[in-house]
């Protein structure tokens, strides 16, 4: 008869070895766990840092468009959100200058943008400033120059031919855009093409400034001036009604250039956006503005 009892010796051995499985079972379960949560974390970290968030500094006539062509772009790409910077190109200019962070840059004005770009005219980058990568630039979008006047007003200013009128004879306030802002700038132009004096009728307390274009139809809108000129876009925005359009002949084309800067963070992400911006999809949307297409 065989003998099935166990020495004491023999049990603790047995014991010892199936702890020592168990012990062995249980590291390799934390080292798998481990290995998955590791994973996990390098998965996540790699997603974060695909996120890209898109600096754009762009004329202050530009602020509803892009905010709403932003808002579509993002539902298609959600790994890019948006930083947008709405002023007048001249302010956009200097802080671009001054090391500000930006992606992508829409002025309302060549003159702000040339003034960046190494590759413009000395006369106009006088301070031989290279912040714009030349390759990128393009001539986006154009817009119309435009009278305003209040709703209701008496003055019977219904053209820029009546509005010289009424300067001449300085029985009106006018509002206008700063010399460094764009619609300033073709303001100018247009007072200019009439041979009126900028600076005689803003010392006989006939003319206002706006630090930007959204400033000018602020006013307009609340009947604070008699008159103001800005884009057509804005007027649109702001439900306003323009009562005449500046010809070229008075002011030139109103063109948008953009680029990507030189020193942008995300570089690749705004050229891909900019590439957006002239589509079919994205052109729809600043038309029903009243921004159109630059004929190539």
């Amino acid at each position: 008869m065989n003998d099935h009892r166990i020495s004491r010796r023999s049990f603790l051995a047995a014991a010892g070895m199936a702890g020592a499985v168990a012990a062995l079972t249980a590291c390799g379960g934390a080292a798998s766990s481990a290995a998955s949560s590791v994973a996990s974390s390098a998965a996540a970290s790699s997603q974060a840092a695909q996120s890209v968030e898109l600096i754009v500094f762009a004329a202050a006539s530009l602020t509803e468009t892009l905010n709403a062509i932003g808002e579509s772009y993002t539902v298609e790409h959600p790994d890019v959100t948006f930083r947008f910077n709405f002023d007048s190109s001249g302010t956009l200019k200097t802080q671009i200058q001054e090391g500000a962070d930006c992606d992508l840059f829409i002025s309302a004005g060549q003159k702000q943008m040339n003034q960046l770009d190494i590759t413009a005219s000395a006369d106009v980058n006088k301070d031989g400033l290279d912040f714009v990568d030349a390759d990128s630039r393009v001539n986006l979008l154009e817009n119309k120059v435009v009278l305003c006047v209040p709703e209701g007003s008496d003055k019977g200013i219904d053209s820029f031919d009546a509005l010289a009128e009424h300067l001449k004879a300085q029985d009106i306030l006018f509002c206008m855009g700063n010399s460094d802002v764009p619609v300033g700038q073709y303001t100018q132009k247009i007072l200019a093409y009439y041979q009126l004096d900028e600076a005689a009728l803003a010392a006989a307390g006939v003319i206002t400034y706006g630090s930007n274009v959204k400033e000018v139809t602020t006013q307009v809108t609340e009947g604070s001036v008699d008159a103001g000129v800005v884009y057509c876009t804005d007027a649109y925005s702001a439900g306003l009604t323009p009562v005449d359009e500046a010809t070229k002949e008075m002011c030139g084309q109103v063109i948008y250039p953009a680029a990507v800067m030189k020193a942008a963070p995300n570089a690749d992400a705004a050229k891909a956006f900019l590439a957006y911006l002239q589509t079919e999809e994205a052109m729809t949307v600043f038309e029903g503005v009243g921004f159109s297409a630059v004929a190539q």
